[in-house]
């Protein structure tokens, strides 16, 4: 990648480099792209049959049906009487 995209990205990005960091920019700019090129060559042709190779179905546990809470025992800790958990303000 030559200097003056360099440049012109580091003047999108509001960036400031000093003509040595520019240089080392570009430098590891090329790399990164020359590692993607790499990339691109890699196949990524999807193929159902081997999609799931490694789920074996008879590896998974087995739904079990279980009692659930009373409403009354898991309000037992929220803050308020409507029905509703009152969780710390996190947005303001």
């Amino acid at each position: 990648m030559d200097l003056d995209m360099i440049k012109y990205l580091a003047e999108l990005g509001k960036l400031e480099f000093t003509d040595e960091e520019l240089k080392k920019a570009s430098e590891d700019m090329t790399s990164i792209i020359k590692l993607m090129d790499t990339v691109k060559e890699i196949d990524v042709t999807y193929d159902p049959v081997l999609d799931n190779k490694n789920i074996y179905l008879n590896d998974l546990r087995i739904d079990e049906k279980s009692q659930s809470l009373e409403t009354s025992k898991l309000l037992q800790n929220a803050k308020n009487q409507r029905n509703c958990f009152v969780v710390p303000k996190v947005v303001e």
